[in-house]
């Protein structure tokens, strides 16, 4: 029994186009490619489709994973390998929670004192986190997750440390406007909008229909819409929305 492209991407929620870029770069080849040139998948691929999203899930970047499954390692062994890898997963993911629940907890009596949104101690907020989630969280933008995953694997644990301070800072800078009742195309917020495309500009050029895509990205994709929203509700949106006026009025 076979399955098309379009069933594979609805049962396990991987979108047809990185399916496609699966293929192309030689890491998931279909089963067979019909004459209609769609793609169609057997038991073989969708065990190691499973491999491979249990690995992106786990942080292995693409490269990684190709060298792994070209091992040609015995799919039992690998198993138990991922395993055991998710297991541990599994204890990062509930510190992660703990630090999630810790800032809602914070952020909700500071809104009862009265008192500005603050992060008293911000190396708490990346408890559980890791670089090399980078290109997971941006799966449906494999070039730039290939470039993302690529620069994440060669950061020191410093820098890696310093680019989560650096990204909820400006989170929270934004999260102050939107507070302050800024609309998402004040001056302001586009200029923190600009840094954010400068240091995305600095992996590769994106167009503005890629980052109005990003944008749209904050509140469709359950890791950055997750993110977002512990620090304030609706600076998903309002990310969104400043991308897209930022998109709008200086990329063209």
């Amino acid at each position: 029994m076979d399955w098309p492209i379009s069933e594979v991407a609805r049962m396990s929620g991987v979108t047809a186009r990185t399916l496609r870029h699966y293929d192309e770069t030689g890491l998931l080849p279909p089963a067979r490619t019909g004459a209609n040139g769609y793609r169609y998948y057997e038991e073989h691929q969708l065990r190691l489709l499973q491999q491979i999203l249990v690995l992106r899930a786990l942080g292995v970047g693409l490269p990684e994973i190709g060298r792994i499954l070209a091992a040609q390692v015995d799919e039992l062994d690998a198993l138990r390998g991922h395993h055991r890898r998710l297991l541990a997963e599994r204890d990062r993911l509930d510190a992660l929670a703990g630090t999630v629940s810790r800032t809602i907890a914070e952020l909700e009596q500071s809104r009862k004192d009265g008192r500005p949104m603050t992060v008293n101690r911000p190396e708490n907020l990346f408890e559980g986190v890791r670089p090399s989630q980078y290109a997971e969280n941006m799966r449906d933008f494999p070039e730039l997750a290939e470039e993302v995953g690529r620069r994440a694997a060669a950061m020191s644990q410093a820098d890696a440390d310093a680019g989560h301070l650096e990204r909820t800072a400006q989170m929270i800078r934004l999260a102050e406007l939107m507070a302050a009742g800024h609309p998402a195309d004040a001056g302001p917020v586009q200029s923190g909008i600009d840094a954010q495309y400068r240091a995305l500009s600095q992996l590769r050029t994106v167009s503005a229909e890629e980052y109005r895509a990003i944008g749209r990205a904050c509140v469709d994709n359950e890791a950055w819409r997750t993110a977002y929203e512990s620090i304030a509700p609706g600076l998903a949106a309002y990310q969104r929305d400043a991308i897209e006026a930022y998109a709008s009025t200086r990329l063209h």
